[in-house]
């Protein structure tokens, strides 16, 4: 397991490249090298490098291959005239802690490729020639996180043929071209897309933001979405989970979505729940471009709240099964539109959704409450059962609850049916450590005094959220509102 220096300003490629002291200059140094499991490649902090990287050689899993950076300053930059980092058929290897960009090409593109890591990696205005910027085709066990992609043409990141994804925690702006994606994954399955901030806003023409084309076990989890003109396009997939995310701002056509399914393939087993849609145009639309025959079957729509959109909360106008409950939807908000043929089969009932009327007053954090005597009741469903199988029993107390749940914070999207009305969705949602609340009514008393701070060290309990990404404003803190009357405050 050998260490490799490359520094672009002090370097010699004569040098023996194995310390700081006498370090490569360029990659065709390294690339002449037959890289063994377990060996790195560091880039000097500060450097440039106008050159694509080859990587020909594979790792272990336990030993994999690593490109990183050393010393203290700006991360090392790759320029290049074609791909940033290129490779074929190698496996097993970490990218970490470079910034990739101004390149012809893809920032890094990899094709039959196995257990790669993008981490803490830095994109900015690639495919300047040809589109792309992070682009993997046909493998397994692609994982990118901590990463920040902005200003590319194309999409900004681009997924075939991977059995084994998962973005995390990553930054996507700024994708441009009438056919680009934040995100556009392809026929891939296994896929964990968590915790990301996507953003097309600020994009020339794009096309959407996120884009899976015949996923297969996907799960799409506490992401912030905004912009394009979709939010998430899943047309065709199975046992695929929509949850917990914030998605808005879309728009631009008349068919524009918050989730689009339903097109291009049979769509089988799709949970769409404790999502906030806002500030569109359609918010769940099962639907299609052609009267093709499509299998739609199992589709849950529930616990997800609707605001402020121009169309319909739901749309339904192909042959589909599924249910819509359990909802929240803004009195502004149409709350459905589906086909009177499918109304008339029954296979897509629509129950128990709750109507906000949006009154004068605006959401209130808890600090904000003021302390009265009254108390406030929440009610429960008692048929609610949360992620690990615990069941809530209406007659517990807060204290009773909340002891249950002490460290595991309750991170639920929306309580509602009584008194109050919790809303925390998508990116602001509370960390989920352990088990945590579900989707449904959930309940107790809380006492005013408690929702302003506990008083002798008693009240209920109170968890600290994890900070959140500079990308972030301040406001996405948890929101806490009143509901009264049918009024939210």
């Amino acid at each position: 397991m050998t260490i490799y220096y490359v520094n672009s300003a002090t370097g010699a490629n004569t040098n023996a490249g194995t310390s700081e002291d006498a370090p490569f200059a360029s990659f065709s140094a390294v690339e002449s090298l037959k890289l063994q499991p377990g060996d790195s490649v560091l880039l000097a902090a500060g450097s440039v490098f106008n050159d694509q990287l080859d990587l020909k050689y594979s790792g272990t899993v336990a030993a994999p291959i690593t490109i990183g950076s050393y010393g203290v300053g700006d991360a090392p930059v790759i320029h290049s005239p074609n791909d940033g980092i290129h490779s074929l058929y190698a496996s097993n290897i970490v990218i970490e802690n470079i910034t990739i960009s101004d390149t012809s090409g893809a920032a890094i593109y990899a094709g039959y490729v196995s257990n790669w890591t993008v981490r803490n990696v830095e994109v900015d205005h690639t495919g300047l020639s040809k589109s792309g910027s992070i682009t993997f085709r046909t493998g397994s066990n692609i994982t990118i996180e901590n990463s920040t992609i902005n200003d590319v043409n194309g999409d900004g990141i681009w997924i075939e043929k991977i059995t084994g994804v998962t973005l995390l925690n990553n930054t996507v702006t700024n994708a441009h071209g009438t056919a680009a994606d934040a995100v556009q994954l392809n026929d891939s399955s296994n896929i964990v897309i968590s915790g990301n901030y996507f953003d097309q806003t600020g994009a020339v023409t794009p096309k959407g933001v996120l884009t899976l084309v015949r996923p297969v076990d996907a799960v799409i989890e506490g992401n912030t979405i905004i912009g394009g003109g979709f939010g998430i396009s899943a047309q065709a997939g199975t046992n695929v989970a929509i949850q917990d995310n914030d998605i808005s701002g879309y728009g631009g056509y008349s068919w524009s979505y918050a989730v689009g399914l339903g097109d291009q393939g049979d769509t089988r087993n799709y949970d769409i729940s404790g999502n906030y849609f806002h500030d569109g145009v359609w918010g769940v639309s099962v639907s299609a471009a052609g009267t093709t025959t499509y299998v739609r079957e199992h589709i849950d729509i529930y616990g997800n709240f609707f605001d402020d959109l121009t169309q319909a909360a739901l749309k339904v106008d192909r042959p589909a099964s599924g249910s819509f409950h359990d909802n929240f939807i803004a009195s502004d908000v149409t709350p459905y539109s589906i086909s009177p043929s499918i109304i008339a089969a029954g296979t897509f009932p629509v129950s128990d959704n709750t109507t906000i009327e949006e009154g004068a007053a605006t959401p209130a954090t808890a600090d904000s409450l003021v302390v009265t005597d009254a108390s406030i009741g929440l009610v429960s469903d008692t048929g609610f059962t949360s992620h690990d199988g615990l069941k809530l029993n209406p007659d517990k107390t807060a204290s009773d609850k909340a002891g249950a749940h002490h460290n595991n914070p309750i991170g639920e999207n929306g309580v509602s049916d009584g008194t109050l009305l919790l809303r925390d969705f998508g990116k602001a949602a509370f960390e989920k450590h352990g088990p945590a609340l579900g989707n449904g009514d959930h309940a107790f008393t809380i006492e005013a005094a408690d929702l302003a701070g506990p008083e002798n060290g008693s009240g209920i309990f109170h968890h600290e959220t994890a900070p959140q990404p500079l990308h972030h404003s301040p406001v996405d803190g948890p929101v806490f509102s009143i509901l009264q009357d049918g009024l939210l405050h």
